[in-house]
Order: C-alpha cells, then sequence, then structure tokens
C-alpha cells in the first residue's frame, strides 16, 4: 500500500486493515476454541467467529462502494496479537481447564480491542467523509465488538477467573 494522500485514503485503508485482522483472529479463534472448557466461553467464541465474518461482509461492502479495489491489506498489528495469542494458549499454556479458559478470554480480549479501535476510527473517517451508511455499519460493528468484550470480562469476573482461582 502506498502512503495515503487524503481522508479516503486512510478510510479505505483502514477498511483493508481490518479485514485481514479479521481474517487473522478468525483462525486463531478456531484453533483456541477447541482448547476451552467452559461452555459459556465456547459459545461466545463460536458467535464471536460468526460475528466477524458478518463484519468482514461489511467491510468488502463499503470497500466496493468506495470504489477501491476489494482487497485486504496485511494487517502487522494483529499479526503480533495473534502470535501472542498463539504463545499464550497453546505453546507456553497452562493445562486445560480454568486458568486456560482466563488465558483465552484474555488473549481474545486483547485481540477484540485492536477491532474496537480499528473500526471506531473507519466510523469517524466515514462520518468525516459523509458517509453516513457507512457510519451506521461501522457503529454497528463497533458496538457488537464491545457488546463481545464485556460479556467476556462479566464472564471472566463471573465464572472463569474464580474457577481459576481455585485451581
Amino acid at each position: 500500500m502506498s502512503a495515503p494522500e487524503n481522508l479516503t485514503d486512510l478510510y479505505t485503508g483502514e477498511l483493508q486493515d481490518l479485514w485481514s485482522a479479521n481474517d487473522q483472529m478468525a483462525k486463531v479463534l478456531k484453533k483456541i476454541a477447541s482448547k476451552v472448557s467452559d461452555q459459556k466461553l465456547k459459545d461466545m467464541l463460536a458467535k464471536s467467529q460468526a460475528g466477524i465474518a458478518e463484519h468482514t461482509e461489511v467491510l468488502k461492502t463499503l470497500l466496493e462502494k468506495s470504489g477501491e479495489k476489494v482487497k485486504k491489506e496485511h494487517c502487522k498489528g494483529m499479526e503480533g496479537l495473534v502470535a501472542e495469542a498463539v504463545k499464550h494458549t497453546t505453546e507456553e499454556a497452562p493445562k486445560k481447564g480454568p486458568v486456560l479458559d482466563a488465558v483465552i478470554i484474555a488473549q481474545y480480549q486483547r485481540m477484540t480491542h485492536y477491532g474496537i479501535a480499528g473500526f471506531g476510527t473507519a466510523a469517524s473517517y466515514a462520518g468525516t467523509l459523509g458517509l453516513k451508511d457507512a457510519v451506521k455499519a461501522l457503529d454497528k460493528a463497533t458496538k457488537e465488538i464491545y457488546g463481545g468484550d464485556e460479556y467476556m470480562t462479566k464472564l471472566a469476573e463471573t465464572t472463569v477467573n474464580i474457577d481459576a482461582k481455585d485451581e
């Protein structure tokens, strides 16, 4: 990708980056989900994977509407977050059980926070560019991602972390 020259370039670059970030996060969640012992966490990861797929379609549609080539730009930020997630849930992971579930929530939330920031930034750019439909779609995605993050915090604080403490 060449250097952005205007806000439209920033906007489309953000959409392309988020598409790559979504793809990377979806792949690692699929790997991680098989290691989960808490059923509510397992269900949430499945729901998140479906949400990521929906949000990726939103990104592709917005890129199409922008007149840009519908392609993704490799996201190095998510690459680092995914590498950390793999390290902590696979390579240097606790045994299966509540402690591993707590680690999985932490890694999920790190990746999710990247998405919240990215979708929020894209929505801000879209707003300035007067792209009302894009703002609506990106705000909706941001709220859904944030909702997943809040659910994971609640799950951690009410069951998973408590169970991990007892290990």
